[in-house]
């Protein structure tokens, strides 16, 4: 083990409490703006008042949504409308998106986002159903900071408010807040290690941290305001984006190999701490724990063993190759009525539903006879660090166990050399079934992914900043083009057919995400999103990808989701067919 830095904050809240007397003059309040809880900061304004202090503190994140929960009514409301902070470095539809799910929390009423000032306040305007409007300010504490990629970005931050009543502030100034620093002296602590040039740069980047922090249920959903989580989706892209900038790729090169970040980001009620350290791969002695029951009843992911034993069950010809870790990944072959098709699951490992729906679909298909292989964990050594990640976070997206143990997307590998290590399993599944249809089975965040420090919206990620329902993509080559507009149309409208319960999610998440967005930048098709168009990056013709928002959930709402996967590989297969016999009869 290599250590790279090591270091405890003191508790931002605490020392606020400690050091404000000394600030405050007779007869002034103060506002503070922390990234703590409610309980907390309740607590500071009660440790304050007997000391001659009035104070109100408020959340540093997400202020908008956190102002409607504890501080503005949200009952007999008709409508609300929101003038917007206007900052020139603020990405676009920043603070719409920092609003939700606000359109879920305020009822009936309908939600209206229009620019605002130039500044940091919202300006909201409530409309009673008795018809009585008021007006309220709320500030969103934020500062303008280069970041590590050297682009000027608007990071929500800590803010102290010392003055009197209908008085400008005597003191108005932000606060750098532990989890702020913590994050900022990471990101330049790795960046000041002498890492060295080839790839992969290490086996386990580690960053092991604790902070104060808000874990806040909104109500609706599956939507938690927690910035345990925000650090740990902060962390890891900033450092990929880091390696990529490093190695000088561009942001978002899914083929980059730095190895595996592993952010373990825990809550603590005391100080914040931090250390940042270079580990080898150990040995794989963890405890797996299992969802039970049967297949099609599961409501949590799979351990790693039961789907080699779903695996092995079904028979055919097995063919695997091994990952970076040394983990088997298995898949099988089985022969039967053309045309073939390619399933396969966990290629992002935090994805799980598409992994018991590759295995159900196998079962599906060999039971009619089909031709067709199977690979339901393609990325073993993601899927273990998913499972890791999920004893201390289980509801958490943990976007690092998404990609492999290099660091890479293994659907970014095919021009790699070398060694392709979990690539081999998939090419197999080419070579072996001569498929021309690939059924890959993704998921995406069941609630809303956040990078707070570096402009708060998910770079190269808006898209998949809020869930929107269960979503199909199609990607082919050109020569397939009008196939697969007319492959994705029926697709769509059977699936729909099939699963009301998902027709229904779809419409309730896509009507918060319309409310915060402003448009959808889809097409639907049925009531399902869908995406057409760009090449394939699989050997088949034609890849047809599912996106079920899946990171992460349990219990009835991931059978849902694997019931979808599941439901979508079958009829993608049997509509394939069918087309192909079409076009044959009229060539």
């Amino acid at each position: 083990m290599t250590s790279l830095f090591d270091r405890t904050y003191p508790r931002t809240l605490a020392a606020m409490v400690r050091d404000l007397p000394a600030r405050v003059e007779p007869g002034e309040t103060v506002e503070f703006w922390c990234f703590e809880d409610e309980a907390a900061r309740r607590e500071a304004e009660a440790a304050l008042k007997p000391r001659g202090i009035s104070a109100r503190i408020r959340s540093a994140y997400k202020p908008l949504v956190h102002a409607f929960l504890e501080e503005l009514p949200r009952d007999g409301l008709a409508a609300v409308r929101v003038a917007m902070p206007v900052v020139a470095e603020a990405v676009e539809g920043r603070f719409a998106l920092e609003a939700y799910p606000l359109s879920a929390l305020v009822g009936g009423a309908s939600l209206a986002f229009e620019p605002g000032a130039a500044g940091l306040d919202h300006v909201v305007t409530l409309v009673g159903t008795d018809g009585r409007e008021s007006r309220h300010t709320v500030f969103a504490p934020n500062v303008v900071r280069p970041d590590h990629t050297g682009a000027r970005i608007l990071s929500p931050s800590g803010w102290l408010r010392i003055g009197r009543s209908g008085e400008r502030p005597r003191i108005d100034e932000a606060v750098a807040c532990e989890i702020e620093t913590l994050f900022l002296d990471v990101m330049a602590a790795i960046a000041a290690y002498p890492f060295a040039a080839t790839e992969p740069q290490f086996e386990r980047l580690v960053i092991e941290a604790a902070i104060p922090a808000i874990r806040r249920p909104l109500g609706y959903g599956d939507e938690v305001a927690d910035t345990v989580e925000a650090l740990h989706e902060e962390l890891y892209f900033s450092l990929l984006e880091f390696f990529a900038r490093r190695s000088g790729r561009k942001d978002g090169a899914r083929d980059l190999r730095p190895g595996q970040i592993v952010p373990l980001i825990r809550a603590s009620d005391g100080p914040a701490s931090v250390s940042v350290r270079l580990e080898a791969f150990t040995a794989d002695d963890f405890v797996y724990v299992d969802a039970g029951g049967p297949l099609d009843q599961a409501q949590a992911p799979l351990a790693p063993a039961r789907i080699a034993a779903a695996l092995a069950a079904l028979g055919g010809e097995v063919f695997a190759a091994h990952s970076r870790e040394g983990r088997k990944v298995a898949g099988a072959f089985f022969d039967g009525e053309a045309p073939a098709v390619a399933i396969s699951g966990g290629q992002h490992a935090n994805e799980a539903t598409g992994v018991v729906g590759a295995l159900r679909a196998a079962a599906a298909l060999k039971a009619v006879g089909r031709r067709f292989s199977v690979t339901p964990l393609e990325n073993p050594d993601g899927y273990a660090l998913f499972h890791r990640l999920r004893r201390d976070n289980p509801t958490h997206m943990h976007h690092a166990a998404r990609y492999t143990a290099l660091g890479d997307d293994l659907g970014h590998r095919f021009d790699a050399t070398g060694e392709v290590f979990e690539l081999e399993a998939r090419r197999e599944s080419f070579r072996r079934s001569g498929a021309r249809l690939h059924i890959n089975l993704h998921g995406y965040p069941s609630h809303e992914w956040t990078r707070p420090f570096t402009g708060y919206v998910p770079r190269l990620f808006a898209l998949w900043a809020v869930p929107k329902g269960f979503f199909l993509v199609v990607r082919h080559e050109e020569a397939w083009s009008a196939f697969a507009r007319t492959f994705i149309e029926r697709l769509a409208r059977r699936v729909a057919a099939e699963l009301p319960e998902m027709v229904a999610l779809n419409a309730r998440q896509m009507a918060a995400y319309r409310a915060h967005v402003g448009r959808i930048p889809f097409d639907v098709i049925a009531g399902i999103p869908c995406q057409i168009g760009g090449a394939t990056r699989a050997t088949a013709a034609v890849e047809l990808i599912t996106e079920y928002p899946d990171e992460t959930i349990g219990g009835p709402a991931f059978r849902l989701g694997h019931e979808c996967q599941f439901r979508t590989a079958v009829a993608g297969a049997e509509i394939f067919a069918a087309m192909l016999d079409e076009a044959s009869a009229t060539a």
